[in-house]
């Protein structure tokens, strides 16, 4: 298993690290959303900018990432544009989401991007090659807000990003009952001990799948999102707590 260092946070080995998400809508919400995650015990931040009422303007988004990774320092910066088909805010065109990527590797200040699992391939390996140059790492994912698919094939999407060349592969899946959170838990510890060859990030959403998200250490799970004042996804832990639960349960 190959960890992956991002400034002095190292993923793949310990307790999962807490990524918080940013979900401002403009400058001075961003900016004041930054400056509290300071204060707050997490490892990673995620910039969503589809909340960002300024992401089709591509130049002033990158100027933006610049701002954001000015005011956190040495906290690492994931910027995440969430399609609407993987339950984002905002309807982007498959051109629109790769120029916007383009432009902020190229001209803003980041640390690694989401990229999701079933863009297109050829755009997708341009966007990895164009990251890997300027040393920014890619967390390749897959969320599937209605259900959870069978242990097989949350072991194939995983498997897949590996394939593509990601950094970070990660699923997320919606749990309809206890078998579920099983199944995604199963997969995980399946992927972990027989197929991944660098760290994986997978969660069970919702309330009912939320113990996927404090027990990644024992299944092999290397981050985990809290919510720090708003959640960005169904099911985030409250920081505050996140911490101490990830403690207790560390092997």
């Amino acid at each position: 298993m190959k960890t992956v260092t991002i400034k002095n946070i190292t993923l793949g080995t310990g307790s999962p690290k807490i990524i918080v998400p940013l979900v401002g809508k403009t400058e001075t919400e961003l900016l004041e959303e930054a400056k509290h995650l300071l204060t707050i015990d997490c490892d990673l931040v995620e910039w969503r900018v589809d909340f960002f009422e300024q992401v089709a303007d591509f130049k002033a988004t990158a100027k933006m990432s610049q701002k954001i990774a000015e005011v956190l320092n040495e906290k690492p910066l994931l910027l995440t544009f969430r399609t609407k088909k993987e339950g984002g805010e905002l309807a982007f065109s498959d051109n629109q989401y790769f120029e916007l990527y383009e432009t902020v590797i190229n001209e803003g200040t980041i640390d690694l991007v989401d990229v999701e699992l079933f863009m297109d391939d050829k755009r997708v390996q341009e966007t990895i090659e164009l990251a890997n140059k300027k040393g920014i790492k890619i967390v390749m994912c897959n969320h599937d807000f209605n259900q959870t698919p069978a242990k097989e094939e949350i072991i194939s999407r995983l498997c897949s990003m590996q394939e593509k060349n990601a950094d970070i592969c990660k699923i997320a899946v919606m749990p309809q009952s206890s078998d579920d959170v099983l199944t995604l838990l199963e997969a995980t510890n399946e992927m972990k001990t027989k197929y991944a060859d660098r760290p994986i990030v997978t969660m069970s959403m919702g309330q009912l799948g939320m113990v996927s998200r404090m027990s990644g250490e024992v299944f092999g799970s290397a981050m985990t999102f809290g919510a720090a004042k708003k959640a960005s996804a169904p099911g985030q832990v409250p920081v505050s707590e996140l911490r101490d639960i990830l403690n207790t349960l560390s092997l």
